[in-house]
């Protein structure tokens, strides 16, 4: 045995052991409890119950499921353009956007979900401002809309990075060949740059859909408790022991929606599309 491979799996064990009780076994206790039920008596049985009593929460995961497509679209709607501009931007350009893009990231998502509350709550910032106009309030705390724009102003860094990584990496050769050949801009961005960083977009896609999907602290804070998500569902049917296995078989669902998600990403990704799980 070489001993470069011994080193090799001892630098490995760490993250191992790791991944297996924090990642694994937690996966396991999700499927173990979905599919079993505690009868009076303390016994406890195998069945299905708790997955077919999902059919319950369907408009649940509909809604979830809108609000996390529709966030991931905003996000790429921007995030898009702005890292396009960020690739074709200097270098020291480059590292002030960045700084400024990943700033509100250093702060706790509680934080910033509290400043954005601050800012659009009917008595807030914004309203404040409109209202010294002698203009009407937005009443966006509470709202679908208000929900939606926590998740985008959340998750448009994940959205923003891989994208530009994948703009930084593209060869300058590609885009003045499109111009010889006589392509317009719009042509170039159509036909050539779109096309070749397609690994950063579905990272970039992946990246907030995810998360946007099993969120529950934006949708209680900003969606003034109206709005119930599937992490809401999820925490509510959790602290009550009664439908704690319900809780799980929706955990479950959400696990396998993450895994297709991921699956998707690696099927179309390649290496320079940033990050591969």
């Amino acid at each position: 045995m070489k001993k470069g491979s011994v080193f090799q799996r001892m630098a490995a064990a760490p993250h191992i052991v790791w991944m297996i009780m924090f990642i694994v076994a937690p996966m396991l206790f999700v499927l173990y409890f979905a599919f079993t039920e505690t009868t009076d008596s303390g016994k406890v049985i195998f069945t299905f119950s708790n997955v077919a009593s999902l059919s319950q929460y369907t408009n649940v995961f509909i809604l979830s499921i809108a609000f996390a497509l529709i966030a991931t679209v905003v996000c790429l709607l921007i995030g898009y353009p702005l890292a396009y501009f960020m690739s074709r931007t200097t270098p020291k350009m480059q590292k002030i956007l960045m700084v400024l893009i990943m700033l509100p990231m250093w702060c706790n998502l509680l934080i910033r979900t509290y400043a954005l509350m601050a800012l659009l709550d009917n008595g807030g910032l914004l309203n404040s401002f409109l209202e010294s106009l002698g203009l009407d309030k937005l009443y966006i705390v509470g709202s679908d809309a208000g929900v939606i724009l926590g998740m985008v102003y959340d998750f448009l860094p994940y959205m923003v990075l891989p994208i530009f990584t994948t703009m930084s990496k593209l060869d300058k050769k590609y885009i003045e060949a499109a111009h010889d050949l006589g392509c317009s801009s719009w042509q170039t961005m159509t036909k050539v740059i779109m096309p070749l960083t397609v690994s950063g977009v579905i990272s970039g896609v992946t990246m907030v859909f995810v998360p946007s999907i099993s969120t529950f602290y934006i949708s209680q804070k900003l969606g003034a408790g109206k709005i119930d998500l599937i992490g809401d569902t999820i925490e509510r049917l959790f602290k009550n022991p009664s439908t704690y296995n319900v809780g799980a078989a929706i955990s479950l669902v959400m696990m396998v929606l993450i895994l297709i998600s991921v699956w998707v990403m690696n099927k179309f990704s390649d290496d320079e599309g940033g990050i591969i799980v």
